[in-house]
């Protein structure tokens, strides 16, 4: 039986486990589609570009690259040491303050938007929210998104199911709480929510790659990981005779406002 306290200590033993695998994740983790970025300016209803944004748990760096090439002013804010030396290798020009969402290190009323790449999931809402508020000018937004596996196509379905069989987690479960009420519990800000479909074609070892560069396999050791991935070696062998694997995902976007004016 599981206690709050095992739960908290398993979700920041996942949350730290990407420090060493930052070189990893850099490399095979995918991108963002351009009509992510599309929606985000539609919602806000202000370009990208000359935009300050703070691109909160920025890791490597995936998103932040990104928002630069839309033209924004990026700050990022990482606390890994793993992961903030891969994105000062790979984005030296960017300024990467050491920080989290739940205190963040930035005066108020600072950005025009805050940004979350796979990362809202690691805050604690009832703290991360207020921070955001605090950060954002009057008017500004909250934009949280996270690539999903796209669990309608049978491959990748049964790929979730194996990994859930393996590990004891039921992924698809915890990629289908990207919804308003677990971002924000409290109720405090209004979501929209947008969802993009997209893909990427990558050989078979660059997936596999990917998914050892998730906390839930680089948490649970270096002999059941592999066990798992050479299983999975297996099916995709057979489902893709080429060596070429399409991943289609979901990205799943909640952007938020805030008030035009500061509220007492």
């Amino acid at each position: 039986m599981t206690t709050p306290r095992t739960d908290r200590t398993t979700r920041t033993t996942r949350a730290h486990s990407f420090n060493a695998a930052a070189a990893q994740y850099a490399a095979n983790r995918p991108s963002y589609p351009p009509a992510l970025f599309d929606a985000i300016e539609e919602l806000t209803g202000r370009p990208l570009a000359g935009a300050r944004v703070v691109d909160v748990g920025a890791g490597t760096g995936i998103a932040t690259a990104r928002l630069r090439e839309r033209g924004a002013d990026v700050i990022a804010v990482e606390p890994g040491d793993g992961m903030a030396a891969e994105f000062r290798r790979t984005l030296p020009d960017v300024p990467v303050v050491r920080g989290n969402g739940n205190a963040l290190p930035l005066a108020d009323h600072r950005a025009d938007l805050l940004t979350y790449a796979q990362a809202w999931h690691w805050t604690d809402p009832a703290r991360a929210v207020p921070e955001a508020v605090r950060v954002l000018r009057p008017g500004g937004a909250l934009a949280l998104w996270w690539n999903t596996d796209a669990l309608d196509v049978p491959w990748i379905a049964e790929e979730a199911e194996r990994t859930a069989r393996h590990f004891g987690v039921n992924l698809a479960a915890e990629r289908r709480n990207t919804n308003a009420r677990a971002a924000d519990p409290a109720g405090l800000l209004h979501f929209t929510r947008r969802e993009i479909r997209w893909s990427r074609r990558v050989p078979i070892e660059t997936h596999l790659a990917n998914l050892a560069s998730h906390s839930v396999l680089l948490v649970h050791g270096e002999e059941r990981t592999a066990a798992f991935l050479t299983e999975q070696r297996e099916h995709l062998t057979a489902a893709f005779p080429d060596g070429t694997v399409e991943e289609t995902y979901d990205v799943v976007l909640l952007l938020a406002t805030t008030p035009p004016t500061p509220t007492a």
